[in-house]
């Protein structure tokens, strides 16, 4: 049977967002659909209707969803299963039948699986509606079933999924394969290059699309407890699902500093590379921050994100805090020394040396190659 080519490509995209969950998965699965589009393919996400979820964002981005009922009772625990078995709501036998159903009877081409719920098993059983499966994994923590394989965190090796994977599935490692939108290596260079000589006249607060725990007010607190320049201006970003956005935008309106909130950000690219620093959480907007060169305090808000903060701090490509407290505290700290520029310059240099924003041309080139 001849290769597909990119044009010709079937895919489907089995991936949860949720106020648990965080949009995360979705929205990196969005970023490698949107790039198998404009090579020709046609894509489907089937996601299981939560709070919080993104059906309406995807369609809006124009792919088609097909949704998985909502759950109607938590499942028995699994003892053998992942971790996170609980994310999916059923049974992962049940999310197999009914993603089967969903993909129904003519397979795809490519079935792509972004959940830490689900695992080899799930895959085996979904073997039947696709020619070939990939996974996205942050975790390495359980067996897979697949042909090929997506992490892309820094620090991340092939041999670190030695353990779970058919000996001879090829592994995409690392932040060179960081599925950021084209806009992020388009503004690169633009980024990079207003980094030379950086003042701090722009901040960016971000904690994800969900920020469950509302840690965006606790870090507004914190700075403004500090001695800030006052001509600093203050960008905050919720995502539309965030459950806490009342209270961020009272908080915001009681700043000493000037402070925005913007909710459902289409630009983000755009306000990177207009922002001097950002404060953010240690997840997948890390590698977008990265391409831009954009200097960064990252705090830990979910456990799958430490190794990533620690990577970060250990290539002085941001610094890894455990509180808002903290992050106020270290710009206060290169405030009084003095030390803000050499500060700033360095970040931008260890984040920019670590993801470029061309990772999702590779993992298409990677998809077609390997099916």
């Amino acid at each position: 049977m001849s290769r597909p080519r990119p044009e010709g490509l079937r895919v489907a995209f089995r991936a949860d967002a949720s106020i648990e969950i965080g949009t995360g998965h979705v929205m990196r699965c969005l970023t490698l659909a949107d790039a198998l589009i404009r090579e020709g393919a046609t894509c489907l996400f089937i996601c299981r209707a939560m709070p919080g979820d993104l059906r309406k964002a995807i369609a809006q981005r124009g792919h088609a969803t097909r949704p998985l009922p909502a759950a109607e009772a938590l499942p028995a625990q699994d003892a053998s299963g992942p971790a996170h078995a609980h994310w999916l709501g059923v049974t992962w036998t049940q999310d197999a039948r009914e993603t089967r159903a969903a993909i129904g009877p003519t397979p795809v081409d490519w079935l792509v699986v972004d959940h830490y719920a689900l695992d080899g098993r799930w895959e085996e059983a979904l073997r039947p509606s696709c020619r070939h499966l990939m996974v996205i994994d942050d975790l390495a923590d359980r067996t897979h079933a697949c042909d090929l394989l997506l992490d892309q965190n820094t620090g991340r090796r092939a041999q670190d999924y030695a353990a779970f994977l058919p000996i001879d599935t090829p592994v995409l490692a690392g932040p060179r394969y960081a599925l950021l939108r084209p806009e992020f290596a388009a503004l690169r260079a633009e980024s990079l290059t207003r980094r030379r000589q950086p003042r701090l006249g722009r901040l960016l607060v971000t904690m994800g699309g969900i920020d469950k725990d509302n840690v965006t007010e606790r870090v507004l607190d914190a700075l403004d407890a500090c001695p800030l320049p006052r001509d600093l201006e203050i960008t905050v970003v919720l995502g539309p699902q965030a459950p806490w956005r009342a209270q961020v935008e009272a908080r915001a309106a009681r700043m000493c500093n000037a402070t925005h909130v913007r909710v459902g950000v289409a630009d983000m690219a755009r306000l990177m590379t207009d922002s001097d620093l950002a404060i953010g959480a240690a997840g997948s907007t890390s590698w977008e921050r990265c391409a831009l060169g954009l200097p960064s305090i990252v705090l830990v808000l979910a456990e799958n994100q430490r190794s990533i903060a620690e990577s970060l701090h250990q290539q002085e490509a941001s610094v890894a805090v455990s509180s808002g407290g903290e992050a106020a505290a270290c710009i206060e700290h290169h405030l009084q020394d003095d030390t803000l520029v050499p500060f700033l310059q360095r970040l931008s240099r260890g984040g920019a040396a670590i993801a470029d924003g061309e990772g999702a041309a590779r993992v298409v080139r990677g998809m077609v190659q390997h099916g």
